[in-house]
């Protein structure tokens, strides 16, 4: 029988979130840091349900920090610093998210332009 060492908590969460699907995307999100007065704008390279690659010229990320990040379509994801890189870090949220709904362009009605608007409505008229 093979013996295991066991792994701390963040080791398993960074092992989880490394064997995870991902999506590669280029999109930008809210990074709330403790003791910061307000969120930084970070740019997410990689999405999974379990964690993300955050890149940005931020200071004073540490491993193990607790954090938000600010999801689009999802809102405030709770997580945690796991590994820390040159302008590069990586994060493990505390709870699973769906990341086709942080892709997944949200239009408004006004946003449309009048031209594709008209397409809607019927171009003939009962008599």
């Amino acid at each position: 029988m093979e013996s295991r060492e066991s792994l701390s908590v963040d080791e398993e969460v960074a092992a989880l979130s490394r064997g995870a699907d991902r999506d590669s995307l280029f999109m930008q999100a809210n990074l709330v840091l403790p003791g910061q007065p307000a969120p930084l704008v970070v740019r997410v390279r990689n999405l999974s349900a379990g964690g993300m690659l955050a890149e940005a010229p931020v200071r004073g990320v540490a491993e193990g920090a607790a954090v938000e990040v600010e999801l689009r379509n999802v809102g405030f994801v709770p997580g945690r610093i796991v590994w820390v890189g040159e302008g590069k870090f990586g994060i493990a949220f505390d709870h699973v998210v769906d990341p086709q709904a942080v892709r997944r362009q949200v239009v408004q009605k006004m946003e449309v332009p009048p031209h594709i608007s008209a397409l809607n409505r019927p171009s003939y008229r009962r008599r």
